[in-house]
């Protein structure tokens, strides 16, 4: 088996495998880099993701069009980050509490407005999902051609949004304005930053791009709908955060990292290797908390997150 294992096959499959399954944490952890940037946790990515997924499946399935689906996705995702930031930013309460409740709030309406359309039928109903798109002359390299530039649109966009995120945060006022939100937001205040208006146009930016990420789960990674398609990546995406230390280019090298463990442990189930499925399927949670324990105590939070704002409480 170890043979097959170090094949030029396997291994452009493996790295194929990995982009794929990185795709919706680098969506996730982008969007969730947003909020915290701003000083919001936003623990209702797990829920935004699944209804997001939900979403993008049923608006293609009604209309036979992936973008609108992923629009739609993208739609559903703002609109509940609206809500999060009604309750987390504008009234002030617990982003903890509020974030959970999104997730438990949006994981029944999914499974409610699924059943709704849907019914309860023997055999789920599937799309024609997204397909591969092929870069001429790149997608030629051996290796690394069919790995990296021959994957889904979805892929491409994602990769595209790190180096996009980064110089927005690093390389723009807007950016500085999110980054002084995030670490003192009395300070923005009084230079003239509406702190309450910038933490919500985060959260509704980084909502989008979670829903995106579930979306791609449904349209592009499977074609069909289950109430588990997304597998706690929310959740993995609020550690990739912390383990890229809040930098966009970091959580996705995380996302990567998990994304690459994930596909291995596929691909060596795939090769009859004698071992409990269930011990393949912990490795890269298990990697992931290794992963978080070691930088965690490195890791330097905004010093304003999960911390309200509230003008009469300036000085």
């Amino acid at each position: 088996m170890m043979e097959q294992v170090l094949t030029v096959a396997f291994i452009t499959g493996l790295l194929a495998a990995m982009m794929r399954m990185a795709t919706p944490i680098i969506f996730a952890t982008l969007g969730e880099i947003l909020c915290e940037r701003a000083g919001v946790l936003n623990l209702g990515i797990e829920g935004i993701m699944l209804m997001g997924a939900m979403t993008g499946f049923l608006t293609t399935l009604g209309t036979g069009s992936l973008w609108l689906g992923v629009a739609a996705a993208a739609a559903v995702g703002v609109l509940l980050s609206l809500l999060m930031s009604l309750l987390a930013v504008h009234l002030g309460l617990s982003q903890h509490v509020s974030g959970l409740g999104i997730t438990l709030f949006s994981t029944g309406l999914a499974m409610f407005v699924y059943r709704l359309a849907v019914g309860s039928p023997v055999n789920p109903p599937t799309v024609r999902p997204f397909t591969q798109v092929a870069i001429p002359f790149l997608s030629e390299i051996p290796v690394v051609g069919q790995a990296f530039f021959n994957q889904y649109s979805l892929v491409y966009l994602a990769l595209l949004l790190v180096p996009a995120i980064c110089f927005l945060l690093y390389r723009t006022s807007w950016g500085l304005s999110i980054r002084t939100v995030g670490e003192n937001p009395f300070a923005a205040d009084t230079v003239g930053i509406g702190v309450n208006k910038t933490r919500t146009l985060c959260v509704m930016a980084g909502g989008a791009l979670m829903g995106v990420g579930g979306a791609f789960l449904t349209l592009a990674h499977q074609n069909m709908f289950l109430i588990d398609v997304i597998g706690g990546r929310g959740w993995i995406a609020i550690a990739m955060v912390i383990f890229g230390n809040w930098d966009p280019v970091r959580g996705t090298a995380g996302a990567l990292i998990f994304g690459f463990l994930d596909a291995l442990q596929l691909r060596l189930q795939g090769l009859g290797f004698d071992v409990p499925f269930h011990l393949f399927l912990v490795i890269p949670y298990v990697m992931t908390v290794v992963a978080l324990v070691g930088v965690s105590r490195r890791a330097s939070a905004p010093a304003g997150l999960l911390k309200p704002y509230r003008r009469e409480e300036k000085g």
